[in-house]
């Protein structure tokens, strides 16, 4: 009979709430030439003679505001879906983050430790939506570690138009929708628009045109803004919401030449147009972390009442809920390549 295992992977957080854990944190990501691609010396520069001299004491109060008793939330929550999915699947199920503890390494080694010989690893990166700096840093990382092993994987694709997957987090928002909102803010994680350039593997699609993402294209299999516009469609679709009831906008921007709009302008804006009653999802997640936890129901909550809005609500991501849990095992059952 053949061994199958499946390792999840997720982006990391800081060990603690420690400054200095949060600098280690920030060095290792931010030095990830997937995540800020630029020159290793200008990237150098940036990152350690700008960013980790002033920044970590800031995210360090941020992370401190959401840290639990179980620590960080992205990595409990990442641990109670690891071991749903081993519960629902029958089979060994390890967990990794792409930065920080337990390392890609770390994670992959526990679970062939466990699992013994493997003839088939599924490897699943926690990112709906494709973009070199989740997706595809995860893959080329792991396929190294995988040759050194004499190992080979299958990686679960980008699921951003998986109906399973849209379905949980469909019930899941459903739950907590409140009845008296007005609107309905789509919130992903932000990304340079070079990154959408660089992963066109046509290089005359994306951004070339403003109809680009709904033109058909094999540029669609790697191009974040296409599939955050399809993941926004389907879950409207789903909740029957008007198309005057919700949009899209990207948060946690770093620097200039992001995509738009920006969640915390939008924020700061809809009242002015007069949303008063908001609810906010952030579907490029699928656990709560410092950018859903933090960054919206915190700090985006305070930006929109404090710009005349009268209620917020922020809905959860679907986490280790029962639903996505079996959308995750049916992922994990069905053949599929992955773009790298």
């Amino acid at each position: 009979m053949s061994t199958r295992a499946v390792l999840l992977v997720n982006l990391g957080s800081p060990a603690s709430t420690a400054v200095a854990d949060v600098r280690r944190y920030l060095d290792e990501f931010l030095m990830d030439p997937y995540v800020l691609d630029l020159p290793t010396p200008l990237q150098a520069l940036i990152v350690k003679g700008l960013i980790l001299p002033t920044r970590p004491p800031k995210s360090a109060a941020a992370y401190a505001q959401i840290w639990t008793g179980e620590g960080s939330p992205l990595i409990a929550i990442s641990k109670r879906m690891r071991a749903a999915l081993e519960s629902a699947m029958g089979l060994p199920v390890g967990l990794a983050m792409r930065y920080g503890e337990p390392s890609l390494e770390h994670g992959l080694d526990e679970l062939l430790g466990r699992a013994g010989a493997v003839d088939e690893l599924v490897v699943v990166p926690l990112y709906p939506q494709y973009a070199m700096a989740s997706t595809g840093t995860v893959v080329v990382v792991l396929e190294e570690l995988l040759r050194a092993r004499n190992l080979r994987a299958r990686f679960v694709p980008p699921f951003y138009d998986d109906p399973g997957y849209l379905d949980a987090v469909a019930a899941r928002l459903r739950a907590s929708y409140p009845e008296d909102a007005q609107y309905l803010l789509f919130s992903y994680h932000g990304l340079p628009k070079r990154h959408l350039r660089k992963t066109d593997p046509t290089h005359v699609h994306c951004l070339r045109s403003e109809d680009c993402c709904s033109t058909p294209s094999v540029a669609h299999a790697t191009c974040y803004r296409h599939q955050v516009i399809a993941t926004t469609e389907a879950l409207a679709k789903r909740l029957d919401l008007s198309p005057e009831s919700y949009g899209l906008a990207f948060q946690s921007r770093l620097g200039s030449g992001w995509l738009q709009p920006f969640t915390d302008v939008e924020l700061a804006e809809l009242p002015k147009r007069g949303v008063t009653r908001l609810a906010v999802a952030c579907p490029s997640f699928v656990a709560d972390c410092l950018e859903t936890l933090e960054e919206i129901a915190l700090r985006g909550r305070k930006t929109f009442l404090d710009a005349g809005g009268e209620s917020f609500t922020y809905l959860p991501c679907p986490n280790d809920d029962e639903l996505w849990i079996r959308a995750l095992a049916r992922l994990c059952g069905e053949p599929a390549p992955v773009p790298t």
